[in-house]
């Protein structure tokens, strides 16, 4: 068994600064999707509120000779993230 410290920081409405054990990150969005962004990793979480079903990918951006692990998404569907954030938050 081990022990777990997690700590969520609520900075403005849909944007929150996290600390755990593991590091910090900053996570951005509202129910149904988030956007988390830590050591140059950006996850992606997708969910339908109250059904538990959720869907989550990962990117990495490459930094000197790392090799890439994942394509880049095309700018359709960070473009697609964003309006469905904004909808979100005009709609909530």
């Amino acid at each position: 068994m081990s022990f777990l410290f997690r700590k969520r920081i609520k900075l403005l409405p849909g944007v929150w600064f996290n600390l755990s054990k593991g590091g910090v990150s900053t996570s951005f969005g509202a129910k149904g999707l988030t956007l988390n962004i830590k050591d140059g990793k950006v996850r992606t979480t997708a969910s339908i509120p109250g059904t538990g079903l959720s869907y989550r990918t990962t990117s990495t951006s490459t930094q000197g000779d790392q090799a890439p692990t994942r394509a880049v998404k095309p700018a359709w569907v960070w473009l697609l993230v964003v309006v469905i954030i904004v909808l979100v938050f005009i709609l909530k």
